[in-house]
């Protein structure tokens, strides 16, 4: 139908489909979409080839640096987690196995504690170990030595002659309790010998040496590392 100028009646705009303006639109931000999906792709990748985490395990450790000789508190351990084959063999996984010990070396924050570590009432040392008791020839060598040390035990016969070493690298351990030594009638001690007994933890083939040597030399000690 014309005009009544004869012109053609002007065309209707028609709106575009909806479908044709998405792809419009998508074609507009293809480097953008590419984009995001290789950041999908590989993050997806990452976490296909991560391995699996590890098995862990509960260890008690030292909560805080604790001297030689001193008895272990709740506050002094904690539980850390370990990947199972890192865990030392024998390491204590209860912490009420650990509280009441005593500290048979020097422990330091993080340590985890086991056998070797700890001396119990039982008075135990390191595996492989056992424990002698030593009375020095100077009675102040005792109170010079403290737990977790290292000595090597030497024997000297009275007449002077040449001595030699009984126990090499002996470990110095704590004493758990202290037992008070029968008095006399004035409050001395009925003994003439005021050497204080040290407990070391020795090899079994040097046990026997140590004790002949107690009984027929006087023993001293020489700290080593």
């Amino acid at each position: 139908m014309r005009s009544s100028d004869g012109r053609p009646p002007p065309l209707t705009a028609r709106r575009r489909p909806g479908s044709l303006r998405l792809r419009v639109v998508a074609w507009r931000c293809r480097f953008l979409v590419c984009a995001l999906c290789l950041g999908v792709a590989a993050t997806s990748t990452v976490h296909a080839l991560r391995p699996p985490r590890a098995p862990t395990v509960g260890v008690v450790v030292a909560a805080r640096a604790v001297p030689a000789g001193a008895a272990l508190t709740l506050s002094d351990v904690r539980i850390a987690r370990f990947p199972v084959g890192a865990v030392p063999d024998g390491a204590l996984t209860d912490v009420g196995a650990a509280v009441g010990a005593s500290a048979a070396v020097p422990l330091s924050t993080g340590s985890p504690l086991g056998p070797g570590l700890l001396a119990s009432d039982e008075v135990r040392g390191p595996p492989g170990t056992v424990v002698a008791t030593v009375r020095f020839a100077d009675a102040a060598v005792a109170g010079l030595l403290s737990p977790g040390m290292h000595v090597d035990v030497l024997a000297a016969t009275a007449e002077g002659g040449p001595g030699g070493v009984v126990a090499r690298r002996a470990l110095v351990l704590p004493v758990a309790h202290k037992v008070a030594e029968p008095s006399g009638l004035l409050g001395g001690r009925t003994s003439d010998d005021d050497s204080v007994p040290v407990l070391v933890a020795v090899s079994p083939d040097e046990a026997p040496a140590l004790a002949g040597a107690a009984a027929s030399a006087l023993l001293s000690a020489v700290v080593v590392p």
